[in-house]
């Protein structure tokens, strides 16, 4: 039977069979017994299915794998053992030294330093610009070695709404995949794939998990993304490492992920242990339930602050007088998750008073979780940023951010109202 997304999150990717458990187990083992030398070769060839070694595949990792691609409606997926080595291996999969590849400027602090630093030591460049900008602004960052643009669907922390078509369009004008980070939206609330993304990543460790109990990320194919255009030899000649596998050829639609997880997780071990699957599973079962609640308590939060004198203004694409109110309509009119960012007026002094007063919402290095917490970024996740990549990225010395949890609407306001009279 075809199932609703909210049915999808507790059904999809395991199945058991008469007699066995009926929630998805714990493989908790590295190795796998076979019956016949012959068919680990097979398996190295890449000519059968089934697990080899658990630093590529597991039972256990593999039912969320599926569940997941199923809820962003891929062709597969890959976890990874955080979001930041999601966002690394998405991009690693396509491009070597001496490519580059474009993205929006507002994207997550240690993404922008992944991109602009860390990248940069690989010989693979990155240009940031501005999301807003119009296709023909956008299009003279291309270049002949340009195979990849990324963006975030709900930006952290600007909080500003991706225009997804907009930037596939391009992308796919100049043969190259787009890439978006859909952790704030999660599947509940957007599922790019549908507005023509061709990759799709997530730190699952936000709201994915929810629970703030394990770090993890995955990438997800779209399977639509034509790898034989010419820009992607990788994808159409053979790999060596592999007896001369052509993943275009032998993996068809799955040819990204496949050489994702055969290349990339090979060699530089990034593949989540069972146990870290098992808990993003449970995580992943209440999603959709988690998400309306979020979403409900935080556009409360966001009317309540938008009416303070000492806030400068508040970013909540959900608020009608929102810059990305059309945008938001658009690509998650159910809900724009549960973060805010707002500034308050005056110094980075005045918002520092502010976090270090709440007594509810805590002041920690996360966000996307169901308990409330607030962090300054210019201080913390983005202190290594410039000045400059600071405007871009829309943060200013007084923003915080805010991740509005799953506690009663009014004690979260209470929380903000005693914080505010301290300042």
């Amino acid at each position: 039977m075809t199932m609703r997304i909210e049915t999808q999150c507790l059904h999809e990717g395991y199945e058991p069979k008469n007699g066995e458990t009926r929630v998805l187990p714990i493989y908790q083992s590295t190795t796998y017994k076979y019956d016949s030398t012959e068919h680990i070769g097979k398996l190295f060839d890449l000519s059968v299915e089934g697990h080899m070694y658990s630093r590529i595949s597991n039972p256990t990792v593999e039912a969320v794998e599926k569940k997941i691609a199923a809820l962003e409606g891929g062709v597969g997926a890959l976890c990874t053992t955080s979001g930041q080595a999601a966002s690394l291996l998405s991009i690693l999969n396509i491009m070597k030294a001496g490519d580059h590849f474009i993205s929006a400027a507002t994207i997550y602090g240690g993404t922008i330093n992944l991109f602009a630093v860390t990248l940069k030591k690989f010989g693979i460049e990155c240009t940031f610009v501005d999301p807003d900008a119009d296709e023909e602004e956008i299009q003279k960052a291309f270049r002949e070695n340009t195979k990849a643009v990324f963006g975030e669907t709900i930006a952290n922390p600007a909080i500003a709404i991706f225009d997804i078509e907009k930037f596939a369009k391009i992308a796919h004008k100049n043969n190259v995949p787009l890439i978006v980070d859909n952790t704030f939206a999660t599947p509940i609330l957007c599922r790019p794939i549908a507005f023509g993304a061709d990759i799709v990543i997530h730190s699952t460790t936000k709201y994915m998990d929810g629970h703030a109990v394990q770090v993890g990320g995955v990438i997800v194919d779209s399977g639509n993304f034509d790898w034989t255009n010419g820009k992607f030899p990788e994808y159409t000649e053979p790999d060596e490492s592999y007896h001369g596998v052509i993943y275009t050829r032998d993996f068809g639609k799955a040819a990204y992920i496949t050489k994702a997880r055969v290349q990339l997780t090979r060699d530089f071990g990034t593949y989540p242990s069972a146990n870290a699957a098992f808990l993003l599973n449970l995580g992943l079962e209440t999603l959709a339930v988690r998400m309306e609640r979020h979403c409900e308590n935080a556009l409360k939060v966001a009317q309540y602050l938008a009416a303070q004198e000492k806030i400068e203004f508040v970013n909540y694409p959900a608020l009608k007088d929102n810059k990305y109110h059309t945008l938001y309509q658009k690509y998650v009119p159910k809900g724009c998750s549960g973060v805010i960012s707002f500034s308050l007026r005056g110094s980075r002094e005045n918002a520092v008073r502010f976090l270090d007063n709440l007594k509810l919402a805590s002041n920690v290095v996360h966000v996307a979780d169901i308990r409330t917490c607030v962090l300054h970024p210019a201080s913390s996740t983005h202190r290594q940023l410039t000045d400059e990549q600071l405007k871009a990225a829309g943060i200013t010395p007084g923003l915080i951010r805010l991740s509005v949890g799953l506690e009663n609407i009014q004690d979260i306001i209470d929380d903000l109202e005693q914080a505010f009279q301290k300042i």
